[in-house]
C-alpha cells in the first residue's frame, strides 16, 4: 500500500494511471452508455411518455437518481470526509446542490447539450480532484490550497450538467416541463439527504471506533483510483463510440 500511495501522489504517475484506466475499460469491453447518469430502460420509456405535471413520479425519479448515482456519492464522500460539524457539512452540500440545480434546469430548458462521455469523465475527475485535495497533494506540489467551497460549487455545476445532457436525449414533453424538473430536483435533494445520512453514520462510526486518521490516506487513495477508473470508463466510450 505504501508504494501505491507514493505512486498516486506523484504528478507524472497520475497520467499513467489515467492511461491504464482507459486501457482496462477497453480491454474488458466495459464500454459505457454514459452510465454514470444513465436511466434504466423502464424509466426511459416512462419519461418519454409523460405529459403534464406529475410531482410524485418525478420526485421518485430524482431520489432514485441520487441514491444510485455512484459518481455523486463518491464525490460527496470525499467532500465530507474531513468535515466534523453538521454546519460545515450543510454548507458544502448546499453549494453542491445549488450548482447541481442551476445546470440541470438551465441545461434542459435552454437545450445546452454536451457529449455525455466527456461530461461524465469530468465528473470522474471531480472525484480524483477531491481525493487529492484530502491527501494534501496541492499544498505539497504547488504550495497552494484551492478554495474548497468554490471547487464544490463548480463541480456541482458539472454534475448537474451531466444529468441535463442525459435528460435532453429523452426529449421530454414541454407540457409541464419546468414543474416536473423542479419536482425532480426536490427528489434529488431528498435522495441526497438520505444518502448523506448513511455516509455520515458510517464515517462517524469509523471515527469513533476505528483507526480513522491512520487509514484516511489509504481511503482517499482508493477514492482517487475509483475516480480514475470512471474517467477511463467514460473516455473508452468516447473514443470507441
Amino acid at each position: 500500500m505504501t508504494k501505491l500511495v507514493q505512486l498516486c501522489t506523484n504528478k507524472k504517475s497520475l497520467f499513467v494511471l489515467l492511461g491504464l484506466s482507459t486501457v482496462i475499460a477497453i480491454v474488458f469491453g466495459v464500454i459505457p452508455d454514459a452510465v454514470a447518469h444513465g436511466v434504466t430502460a423502464g424509466d426511459k420509456g416512462y419519461i418519454q411518455e409523460i405529459v403534464g405535471v406529475l410531482p410524485i413520479p418525478f420526485m421518485y425519479l430524482g431520489a432514485k437518481h441520487m441514491m444510485t448515482g455512484y459518481d455523486h456519492l463518491l464525490f460527496l464522500f470525499g467532500v465530507i470526509f474531513f468535515l466534523y460539524h453538521l454546519k460545515d457539512v450543510g454548507i458544502y452540500v448546499t453549494l453542491f446542490a445549488v450548482g447541481h440545480v442551476i445546470t440541470l434546469l438551465s441545461g434542459v430548458l435552454m437545450d445546452i447539450s454536451i457529449n455525455a462521455y466527456i461530461i461524465d469523465a469530468i465528473i470522474g475527475f471531480s472525484i480524483v480532484y477531491k481525493a487529492l485535495d484530502n491527501m494534501g497533494a496541492y499544498q505539497r506540489w504547488f504550495n497552494f490550497q484551492p478554495n474548497t467551497k468554490i471547487a464544490t460549487l463548480i463541480f456541482g455545476l458539472f454534475h448537474g450538467l451531466g444529468l441535463a445532457t442525459k435528460i435532453l436525449d429523452y426529449e421530454l414533453s414541454a407540457d409541464g416541463l419546468l414543474y416536473n424538473l423542479i419536482f425532480f430536483n426536490i427528489g434529488v435533494e431528498v435522495g441526497q439527504v438520505l444518502a448523506l445520512a448513511a455516509i455520515l453514520i458510517l464515517i462517524t462510526y469509523w471515527r469513533r471506533f476505528g483507526n480513522f486518521m491512520h487509514r484516511a490516506y489509504s481511503a482517499n487513495t482508493v477514492l482517487m483510483m475509483l475516480g480514475f477508473l470512471l474517467i477511463g470508463y467514460q473516455l473508452a466510450g468516447f473514443f470507441t463510440s
